[in-house]
């Protein structure tokens, strides 16, 4: 199992990146998919077509999301864990996602880096 952290500078103020992050029809926009997401803890949710499922554990409103991401019959949950804290230039996401299977975690990375924070970027930089 494998951890990967890192930051990334979203051009828009936490409040609405997190509303980017947890709101089904705002996820759509930014990522041309069907999203199922709720901010009720102990809710699945399934992002990508299904590509990412799991359970939402933890919100605080404009500021953290916690949750456990399925990658099948794993002993240790894989938990994902953003922060969103105020920068100049709008928020810095600080992501932390433990416990991913070795096999997935160079998919994992790029996928946070291009599909998830990256598309996110593009979404608010217009691009």
């Amino acid at each position: 199992m494998k951890d990967f952290k890192n930051y990334y500078i979203i051009p828009s103020p936490p409040e609405e990146v997190y509303q980017a992050l947890t709101f089904a029809p705002t996820i759509q926009l930014w990522t041309g998919e069907p999203a199922e997401m709720s901010t009720e803890p102990g809710s699945e949710f399934s992002l990508w077509e299904g590509s990412i499922v799991g359970k939402n554990l933890e919100f605080e409103e404009g500021k953290k999301i916690v949750q456990e991401w399925y990658f099948g019959d794993q002993a240790e949950p894989s938990i994902v864990t953003i922060k969103l804290h105020p920068h100049k230039q709008g928020t810095s996401a600080e992501l932390r996602h433990t416990n991913i299977p070795g096999e997935d975690y160079e998919n994992m990375v790029e996928g946070w880096n291009e599909a998830y924070f990256g598309a996110l970027i593009d979404f608010y930089t217009g691009e």
